[in-house]
């Protein structure tokens, strides 16, 4: 295996390169996550800090990494005694695919054990094998729900519990965790976020020298590896001894009050949620002073760590653009007398208005624009289901579909690794008139659990919805159902007709805020030509499938129902067989003719108008 490319030799990256050298020295900060485009080092940088990390005892023969001086007391391997011979080792560095199985992350029932020997045993998992090292997560924001639900439990425990298929077991389980992504791919949930200490965003050298030596180097490293590591093995083990130092040293570093109010005046002016925030600082600035061989932490040191620790706990709602808002923290800083961010006014518009509320102006305005029209205030829509159930591709939480975990509806024979259906297996051995169970009696459990799906928008953007007010109420509606799509973990994609045809303003994609973003600036006006809608969510629903065949779509019209340019909309409607639809009737104004509802009912679809789209109605109760 050739040598890992030395941490020393990356150019640039100062901010990631200090997040990841402190989170070594002092774990409690939290980890740390890593956001940058495609190609930007984003795993070479961690894979080489593994070689950093110093060397540990572990107990010999413990698959659970028990450290000799203080064993884990329920250690599934132990009792330790005291006296056992420890063995040294390198930190453990331990990759989580983002399509890992819940048995591989946290260790399940030793199958052949239990068929053969009769024996109920527990196969340890990554969580145990992570144990005192570091945990990496390539495309974090990619990881599927359930594992999420386990990394959060592990991290804010330091054990893992495991209740499965007759296993009771409890170990530890305190790593570094470090997560890369891509933002273009969409953002995690916010709780995962919030469990990392420190983000930091990297981007691609702007400058034509740094990115000639970037070129340079991993040319030279292709070349040799073994070589090119030692040229900078001095200097990796010149960091190394410096992590070690600094872990002796940090238990002995003093925060001044003076520095810990700072810490507290800058968290309440940055406008952060809770105290998570102001621990993760604290924390830092420690590890920054213990770095930099410091007895007591300095305004810089908080400076530092609040640069790094905050950025990502300022954000109000999980569809705000991501990123850091500097001029606000540089404010923050410099500002010698702190006041308190002020809570932001909510958007304009309140809660959806019903139809007889909303002014029924139907002019068509010939090919004019109106002014864009900002959003209402989002809220909690009605939850958008597919019927049937579906086979489950991609975890999420909209429509029923078998899955790997979820609700138990039968048992089968093993397909894959799932989960043994106990009961079952013994009617099969008992069947064959057998008082022991052979490997051709084992069955797999079958789960129902949730899936997400595409949800594709097709809104009319055309004059007679261009009403200022009722526009604002339609973007509310489908602002507050990109929320959901963003909370269900769906796909969405967002197309717009107007004048004469349609135009698919947002692709099918995992990235909620430019779905956002694009909505905020959809302008309206002119003929409506519906059939052009159609025609072209048929045409993105077949890509669609032809690139990804099992995420089921999630067709949702918006619109009144009039068509006064291009075909008629009924002669598309067959090309749009089998996709489940939802029509959102905006139909408004005193006079209807309930050409949305007709609609509907050739698209074999429900139809729900505008005013009952939220999930609770007028009188507050759920829907």
């Amino acid at each position: 295996m050739p040598a890992a490319y030395p941490f020393s030799a990356i150019v640039g990256l100062a901010d990631l390169r200090l997040a990841l050298l402190l989170t070594a020295v002092n774990p409690a900060i939290g980890g740390v996550l890593v956001r940058g485009e495609k190609g930007t080092a984003k795993s070479t940088v961690v894979r080489a800090l593994a070689i950093l990390l110093p060397e540990l005892d572990a107990v010999r023969g413990c698959r659970f990494g028990c450290d000799p001086s203080g064993p884990d007391p329920e250690c599934p391997d132990g009792p330790h005694d005291a006296t056992a011979p420890a063995v040294r080792r390198r930190s453990s560095l331990v990759e989580l695919p983002v399509g890992a199985t819940e048995d591989r992350v946290v260790g399940t029932l030793d199958i052949q054990r239990a068929l053969k020997e009769g024996v109920k045993a527990y196969e340890p998992g990554l969580l145990a094998t992570a144990h005192r090292g570091l945990l990496y997560v390539d495309e974090v924001n990619l990881l599927p729900d359930h594992l999420v639900d386990l990394l959060l439990d592990a991290a804010a425990m330091g054990r893992a519990h495991v209740e499965r298929d007759g296993v009771s077991v409890k170990h530890a389980a305190r790593f570094l965790l470090v997560g890369t992504m891509n933002p273009e791919e969409g953002e995690p949930r916010p709780q995962l976020v919030d469990r990392f200490g420190l983000v930091v965003s990297v981007t691609s050298p702007d400058e034509p020298a740094p990115r000639a030596e970037v070129v340079r180097r991993r040319l030279a490293y292709d070349a040799d590896p073994d070589g090119f590591a030692a040229r900078w093995a001095a200097e990796d083990a010149s960091l190394a001894h410096r992590i070690a130092d600094a872990r002796e040293r940090l238990a002995a570093v003093e925060l001044p009050d003076r520095e810990l109010d700072r810490i507290a005046r800058i968290c309440l002016a940055y406008g952060v949620d809770g105290l998570r925030a102001d621990i993760v600082v604290a924390r830092a600035a420690l590890t920054l002073a213990a770095w930099h061989g410091r007895d007591a932490v300095t305004a810089e040191d908080v400076r530092d760590a609040a640069r790094l620790a905050l950025p990502h706990r300022r954000r109000r709602d999980p569809l705000d653009p991501p990123g850091t808002d500097e001029e606000r923290l540089e404010e923050t800083l410099s500002n010698e007398d702190f006041e308190p961010e002020p809570e932001p006014e909510p958007p304009g518009g309140g809660a959806p208005r019903g139809e007889d509320g909303v002014d029924g102006a139907e002019s068509e305005g010939g090919a004019g624009e109106q002014p864009v029209a900002a959003p209402g205030q989002a809220y909690r829509p009605r939850v958008l289901t597919l019927p049937k159930t579906g086979e489950r591709a991609h975890a999420g939480r909209r429509s029923l579909a078998y899955a790997r975990r979820g609700r138990v509806v039968g048992a089968r024979l093993p397909l894959g690794a799932g989960a043994p259906h106990l009961p079952a297996t013994l009617r099969a051995a008992a069947a064959r008139g057998s008082r022991t169970v052979a490997p051709g009696d084992l069955r797999e459990a079958v789960h129902v659990g949730r899936e997400a799906n595409l949800v594709l928008f097709v809104v009319d953007a055309s004059g007679s919805m261009a009403a200022r007010q009722r526009m604002s109420t339609v973007k509310a509606a489908v602002l507050s159902l990109l929320r959901d799509a963003y909370q269900r973990r769906d796909r969405v994609g967002m197309i717009t007709f107007r004048g004469t045809g349609a135009d698919e303003v947002l692709p099918p994609t995992s990235s909620h805020e430019v779905g956002v973003q694009r909505l905020a600036r959809l302008r309206t006006g002119g003929r409506t030509p519906l059939a052009a809608g159609l025609e072209a969510a048929a045409r993105t629903l077949r890509a669609e499938r032809r690139r990804d065949p099992r995420r089921r779509p999630l067709l949702v019209l918006v619109t009144d129902g009039r068509n006064t340019s291009g075909a008629d909309p009924l002669t598309v409607v067959p090309s749009l067989a089998g996709t489940s639809a939802v029509v959102v009737d905006c139909e408004a104004g005193p006079v209807r003719l309930g050409l949305a509802r007709r609609l509907a009912a050739a698209l074999d679809a429900p139809c729900v108008p505008l005013a009952q789209l939220s999930a609770t109605n007028r009188m507050g109760r759920a829907a």
